[in-house]
């Protein structure tokens, strides 16, 4: 027990003492991106789905990231901060969870050909940190996929 709280009272310090770096202008972002190609493009008759985490706040505390329910079998990766991963989908409409302190969601009805983008933000929890899914702007996903580093991916296809 006593190892619990000090691990608790040693995330809740780098939480607090990490902070997270303000996003360039619009057009800066724009720029930065011109002729990039992101890793991963979808597959034939699929989308593909990036989960970027830009905040290096909370930066050890892993985010599980899981498609359409909360069971084991459907995470798809991970992410610390700074970091993004990617998968497969099927067309349709599917929940995207993400598992810190708290569990995040968001719905997406994915196409084929589908490019969707999903960034979990972090703030300060109880024992660790939480997370927020929210839909950034194409340009922000592709700046993000660009300037971070690619986390731990489970499963490349759901």
């Amino acid at each position: 027990m006593k190892s619990k709280i000090i691990l608790a009272v040693f995330s809740a310090a780098l939480l607090f003492l990490t902070g997270c770096a303000s996003l360039p202008s619009p057009e800066v972002m724009q720029k930065d991106i011109k002729g990039y190609t992101l890793p991963k493009l979808p597959e034939k008759n699929k989308a593909v789905v990036y989960v970027v985490r830009p905040a290096s706040m909370g930066f050890a505390i892993k985010f599980n990231v899981f498609v359409d329910d909360q069971k084991p079998e459907s995470e798809v990766g991970y992410t610390k901060g700074s970091q993004y991963i990617y998968f497969n989908l099927s067309p349709g409409k599917h929940t995207i969870l993400s598992k810190a302190e708290n569990w995040a969601e968001t719905k997406v009805d994915a196409k084929a050909g589908d490019i969707i983008f999903i960034q979990q933000d972090v703030s300060m929890g109880f024992l660790m940190a939480r997370n927020e899914l929210v839909i950034p702007k194409k340009y922000e996903g592709y700046y993000h996929v660009k300037n971070l580093t690619l986390g731990t991916i489970i499963k490349s296809e759901k």
